[in-house]
């Protein structure tokens, strides 16, 4: 397994992934309506093309070339000292397999030669993925909702692994 970081130019990939793994993910957790919105508002290569211009990096796992998850990070935010992870997500098929904890290995080391102290994320509350950060561990640290537009709420939790 190779992990690359992407250039803006290669910023379709990520819209290309997020639109195979979303679908599976969020199925019973979203409504079709909602699931297309969150898609068309985070994952079109405009918006991942700004987000790249102030700072957000991603990398993809791949195989014999073949992308099959990616995850997104910005330093230092939302505080001094802490890694953001913006976004993980692994092919459906391959998760369980541990691209995902190949990919946050990745970025804790990236974290420490930054020295940067606590990598922090997202998740939705009713994700399985909560699960996986616990293992790993991660920790909740709250509860929040985010009014996203259109009628819509994320209702996730805050989770965050000290290094």
């Amino acid at each position: 397994m190779d992990i690359v970081e992407l250039s803006s130019k290669e910023a379709h990939i990520i819209h290309d992934l997020a639109h195979r793994i979303w679908p599976d993910t969020f199925k019973d957790i979203l409504s079709p309506q909602q699931l297309t919105y969150m898609l068309n508002w985070m994952y079109s290569i405009e918006t991942l093309q700004q987000q790249m211009a102030k700072g957000h990096r991603f990398f993809v796992i791949k195989e014999n070339q073949e992308p099959l998850g990616f995850i997104g990070i910005e330093s230092n935010y939302p505080h001094k000292g802490q890694l953001k992870i913006h976004k993980l997500y692994v092919l459906p098929n391959l998760q369980g397999k541990g691209l995902g904890k190949q990919l946050i290995d990745f970025v804790a080391q990236l974290a420490k030669e930054q020295q940067l102290k606590l990598l922090t994320l997202n998740v939705n509350r009713f994700n399985k993925a909560v699960d996986f950060y616990t293992h790993i561990g991660f920790t909740i640290a709250f509860e929040e909702n985010i009014d996203i537009g259109n009628g819509y709420l994320m209702e996730d939790y805050v989770m965050n692994y000290e290094i």
